[in-house]
């Protein structure tokens, strides 16, 4: 049987045929050792009853319950299928993260379990992509649940081409009907409306003018929402008649259709998760209350699971609903139902249901892998329950703990256009989750999940007008609560007419703030008693939270605490409030209980993850970390990780031996150690949030295996790094830290422009900027950021037009035992995070090779590394031919990098393998030069952006990282390999033949020349906006450019003027962000992300796009889906890497 998983590399997409999937054969290994995952098997079976043909047998260890169930259940016949298409949901964006990357992971483990081998296609989730591995595999079933919007638009369009029922490929699980039904707006409505169920009354229209009508009719505010897109895309509220028109004018570009609704902002709003079998067997899986009431999208508000503020009858009222709902449209497997309520009255209305994976971590009910299980034609009945081991999976979870799932923003990061206002469409780029035994405990925990630097629930800002603070939302509006309530002195009355939160929550808010009250009346710790201790841990209180109150240090308030014999209970969710046994290693820890679930024996080793997915470290991470645990599981090493994301694979119950759904702070941290006797701790394979206490873990006599972190801070101290690489003879960019403007402009004269500045405080905008001359220095030090000899600035000699280079290794004591060296097509100046990655690289000289071999080697000497690590190079090519290219060390990081799961399997040679057996010094290979093996393709890298999201932001590359997420693909050069990765970016479109391109920018970068040329050879028409651009191009022999009228504030008349000239792309070469909303380029950028167009905003990348299409035109690249015809670069990882890597 084969299994073909299609998945574009997502940010870490194609972790699962990690160890475990490809060594299908050693299944038979799993009774011997003990610490491989606990397959979900019934206990053995009492009797020994076996079904026969085409008989469901119910999952039970009793012989007789087996016979009679095989008689009684429904036969419902089993697909018959050998090869399985899973589709994935490409790279990580805003509205489509890392719980589909998950959900396909655990879909994966089903069907492995199945006994399917597995392809993967690192391609385009597109539907001609899709269908030409159709073509080429003619697998028997396809699965569209578990990759997102982007796998269900696949499907239905696949559908519509007849592909699927030319190759005769079954869809499996839930059916493309069903999933249209749940798409498209009106047919949802009408089918509701059959079985009497109220939904969100709309018009669906694809016009602005019906849209004014529409609105007319139904009467203001309105609220409209695109079909087809996730996370709210599209959608907004709309006021009045000028509101809407904009509005939708936007969300037409994005979508065919949009809905116009009535408007229930403040009611309540309500999610239940649904499974069902073929069968009809269906149970409610959990239900969950957002914390905001309608009109935040439920992606951007904090959730809490189970309800709180539901009278029973209602609580019923709505699960019948939702069963009699889902039964209707057909549903096979899961999907969730979402509710608005009316706070006063019983009314309520079916918002959307989503035929599709999500989070089912809050109650630890594996929802992903029983669909996939139901998909292949199980029934509930006969499956185990994954989690307990001993009942069905017909069964509805009953939990006795509370969870709080927050999002992350991370809106700072970009430019101060940026609105930061949050309402129906999606913005925050991940969440976290918290568990604990009160309301108060569990928001605690979650608040410092989502940013360390936050303590707990505390005063972090004190806006202006605080009214209009409570009564818009904003990524921060929690901290509007805190400020109203500990300083203002609001009541719970006055802020639940502001924020129409319910009362309930904002009562246990306030018995935080109660409790503070009384942590400050105390003074200091020696007068915290037990009593008043034991209060404020249960209240969710951290020790540093503590120690900020009574003027103490973290360590004392630790001490104080111990001393009073006050330290957590670790509880196991086990789906069952505790009715039956269960054997779940899926732990918490809280101060509301009085006796630990487990024995603490096993000893394990512990393996910190990496939080919450935030710009600058995502699913990368959790893939280093999975294959970490995996990798010691291997040895025989028992296994305990620590992460509080539920959108990752490393929270997955089966992952470790013990999952600790947890805080990664200091205090957790050190809890767990002392309470498991562990045999040690890894903080090299879970980003930066473990390495910030690699340090202080060390000093409190914890065991952090690998690298020492006396050298990890080494290389975090800049004056420190510094000195070691001159020691070494690494040459480095001159750089200085300076405590004064003065100072910083002397360094910038020294060095000359340009110069890159790190302000250590900022006040507005992006931290890290090139600047280009003394104006700028002034501004960014003076009015964008504060410099002081308490807030020092570092600047550097920047170096223009250099190349950057990435080098991911692992040592051993300080040997180099593996390295992989990946160049960047950006020049220097494009974060490494945003940059396109090529591997091999493609213009880095044999000699070159082998001196930053050399770097690698001394490096990891210098600071005796056991375990990976990261370094980037400038390479400056040589100003006279026959001289050496000069190298300099700009980074270093003693930690995996994000991308080490691509070189990973680009190289066929999986790092973190490597990393794991050199950080616990356990059957270490021997050092290898992969870099010197030939090889016959390319990889290339690129950056998944999330623009469309951030209304406002500009879509500028530069120094701070932007990118959400990132996909690759193979080729058999750089061109086919670009091509394939560029379409891979969720929502690009391929411009049509002979369309127009509108082009701007800097035209001193040597790039437009070219760029200009080759686009009118491939007989595109050139467009631009100002004069002195169609000057230049109009210079430029054989190339003819046109001036269009430009109109920058009224994007309703320049989506005509796009439409007029039909411009389907957008190159725009500026040489900084925008400095108003009126800068020409700016508007040029926002609204090419606006109208969905592909956007080129970097010379080189933009070059490399003009080469790729000039390639692939000839070959019937923007052709579309043609039978018979496979493009080259629909090959299998296994075809390009020669093996399983």
């Amino acid at each position: 049987m084969g299994l073909l998983r299609l998945q574009s590399l997502g940010a870490g997409g194609l972790l699962r045929p990690g160890s475990r999937l490809f060594h299908a054969t050693r299944a038979a290994a799993f009774a011997l050792k003990q610490t491989m995952p606990l397959r979900a098997v019934a206990a053995p079976a009492v009797g020994s009853y076996a079904p026969k043909d085409g008989e469901h047998v119910l999952n039970s260890p009793s012989d007789i319950a087996r016979r009679i169930s095989a008689k009684v259940l429904p036969k419902i016949p089993r697909p018959d299928v050998k090869r399985v298409v899973v589709v994935g949901s490409g790279g990580l964006s805003i509205g489509q993260a890392g719980e589909f990357d998950y959900s396909g992971s655990q879909a994966l483990k089903a069907l492995s379990e199945e006994g399917l081998a597995s392809e993967v296609y690192f391609l385009p989730i597109t539907a001609d992509y899709v269908a030409y591995v159709l073509e080429k595999e003619r697998p028997d079933g396809i699965l569209l649940t578990f990759g997102g919007q982007s796998a269900l638009n696949v499907g239905i369009e696949l559908d519509k081409m007849g592909v699927l029922e030319r190759l005769g490929v079954k869809v499996l699980g839930t059916p493309i009907r069903t999933l249209e039904i749940s798409e498209d707006r009106e047919l949802f409505v009408k089918a509701l409306k059959e079985i009497d169920i109220p939904a969100a009354e709309s018009t669906a229209v694809s016009t602005v003018n019906a849209a004014l009508e529409a609105a007319a009719v139904i009467g203001y505010p309105v609220i409209l929402r695109s079909a087809f897109t996730l996370g709210g895309l599209g959608s907004g509220f709309a006021n009045n008649p000028d509101e809407l028109r904009d509005l939708s004018a936007k969300s037409l570009s994005l979508s065919p259709q949009v809905l116009i609704e009535r408007s229930m902002k403040g009611w309540k709003e309500l999610e239940y998760e649904v499974v069902r079998d073929a069968a009809d067997n269906t149970i409610i899986c959990c239900n969950m209350e957002n914390f905001d009431p309608l009109g935040t999208h439920t992606g951007d508000s904090i959730v809490v699971a189970p309800s709180q503020t539901l009278p029973d009858d209602e609580y019923h009222m709505l699960r019948s609903a939702a069963l009699k709902t889902i039964r209707h449209l057909g549903v096979v497997g899961e999907c969730n139902i979402q509710y608005a309520l009316n706070p006063t009255s019983r009314e309520y209305c079916v918002i959307e249901v989503n035929a599709r994976a999500l989070a089912s971590k809050a109650t630890g009910y594996p929802l992903a892998y029983t669909a996939a299980k139901i998909a292949l034609g199980y029934t509930l009945p006969e499956l185990p329950n994954a989690v307990t081991k001993t009942t069905t999976a017909c069964f509805e979870p009953s939990l006795d703990y509370i969870v709080t799932k927050i999002p992350k923003w991370d809106l700072a990061k970009f430019s101060s256009q940026v609105d930061r206002k949050v309402g129906s469409s999606m913005k925050s780029v991940g969440e976290v989750m918290a568990i604990g035994r009160t309301f108060e405990e569990s928001l605690q925990k979650a608040i410092r999940q989502v940013d360390p630097r936050w303590k707990g629930f505390e005063v972090v800002m004190e806006p202006a007008d605080l009214d209009y603070a409570l009564s818009h939302p904003t990524d921060m509006r929690l901290f509007a609560i805190a400020y109203a309530m500990y300083k203002k002195n609001y009541t719970v009355d006055q802020v639940h007419d502001l924020t129409k939160i319910d009362k309930w929550y904002l009562y246990k808010i306030d018995n935080i703030i109660q409790t503070r009250h009384a942590l400050v009346a105390a003074g200091s710790i020696a007068k915290v008693d037990l009593e008043l201790m034991t209060r404020a841990k249960r209240m969710g209180f951290a020790d540093t939270q503590i120690a900020d109150v009574v003027n103490a240090t973290e360590d004392v308030v630790r001490a104080h605490r111990k001393s009073l014999g006050i330290t957590p209970f670790v509880k196991r969710i086990d789906t069952l409030a505790a009715e039956y046994p269960a054997h779940t290693n899926y732990l918490y820890t809280t101060y509301n209980a009085s006796e630990h679930d487990v024995k603490f024996d096993e000893h394990g080793t512990m393996v910190l993850g990496s939080g919450v997915y935030r710009i600058g470290s995502s699913v990368e991470f959790d893939w280093c970390a999975v294959t970490c645990a995996r990798k010691l599981r291997d040895m025989g090493k028992r296994t305990i990780m620590i992460n509080y994301n539920p959108e990752t694979v490393s929270t997955d119950f089966d992952e470790a031996d013990r999952l600790y759904f947890e805080e990664l702070s200091f205090e957790r941290v050190m809890d767990i150690y002392e309470l498991e006797h562990s045999q040690g701790v890894i903080v090299s394979v879970g980003g930066q949030l473990p390495q910030n206490i690699a340090l202080r873990l060390k000093n409190n006599d914890v065991k952090v295996l690998g690298t020492d972190p006396q050298q990890i801070d080494t290389a975090e101290d800049r004056h420190k790094f510094s000195s070691v690489l001159d020691k070494i003879g690494v040459d480095q960019p001159e750089w200085t830290e300076a405590t004064s403007l003065e100072a910083a402009k002397a360094f910038a004269n020294k060095v000359g422009y340009p110069v890159l500045i790190r302000p250590s405080y900022v006040l507005s905008g992006a931290a890290m900027n090139v600047v280009y001359e003394e104006p700028d220095l002034e501004y960014n030090l003076s009015a964008a950021a504060d410099v002081s000899p308490l807030h020092p600035v570092v600047i550097t000699k920047f170096i223009d037009g250099a190349q950057e280079i990435d080098i991911d290794a692992v040592g051993h004591q300080g040997k180099l035992i593996v390295h992989a060296v990946s160049e960047h097509v950006e020049n220097a100046g494009v974060h490494s995070g945003d940059a396109t990655l090529v591997l091999p690289p493609y213009t880095v000289s044999e000699g070159d090779m082998v001196r930053l071999k050399t770097i690698a080697e001394k490096v990891a000497a210098a600071f005796e590394i056991s375990g990976p690590f990261n370094m980037q190079v400038i390479r400056q090519l040589p100003a006279n031919p026959g001289e050496e290219s000069t190298l300099k060390v700009i980074e270093c990081n003693l930690r995996a990098s994000r991308s080490f799961p691509f070189v990973s399997k680009v190289l066929g040679h999986n790092f973190i393998n490597t990393a794991t057996a050199a950080i616990v010094n356990h059957e270490v290979p021997a050092p290898v030069d992969i870099m010197q093996e030939p090889r016959d393709y390319t990889s290339v890298k690129v950056a998944q952006f999330s623009w469309t999201r951030l209304a406002g932001a500009d879509p500028f590359l530069g120094v701070e990282m932007a990118s959400t997420g990132e996909v690759a693909s193979f080729g058999k050069d750089i061109h086919e390999a670009y091509w394939a990765s560029l379409l891979s970016t969720t929502g690009f479109k391929v411009p049509r033949a002979g369309s127009g391109v509108l082009i701007g920018g800097d035209i001193s970068k040597p790039e437009m020349t070219s760029i200009a040329k080759q686009l009118i050879e491939l007989g595109f028409k050139l467009y631009c906006s100002s004069p002195l651009v169609e000057e230049f191009l109009n210079d430029i022999p054989y190339v003819t450019a046109k001036r269009i009228m430009f109109p920058k504030t009224d994007k309703r008349k320049l989506r005509e003027v796009f439409d007029d000239y039909e411009i389907q792309c957008v190159v725009n070469l500026a040489k900084s962000r925008g400095v108003d909303f009126v800068d020409e380029d700016y508007v040029a950028r926002r609204n090419a992300v606006d109208f969905g167009l592909p956007l080129l905003n970097n010379a080189r990348t933009a070059q490399l796009f003009v080469e790729s299409l000039a390639k692939k035109i000839p070959q019937g690249g923007l052709r579309g889906y043609t039978e018979g015809h496979i493009p080259s670069e629909v090959r299998s990882w296994r075809e390009f890497v020669g093996y399983r890597a």
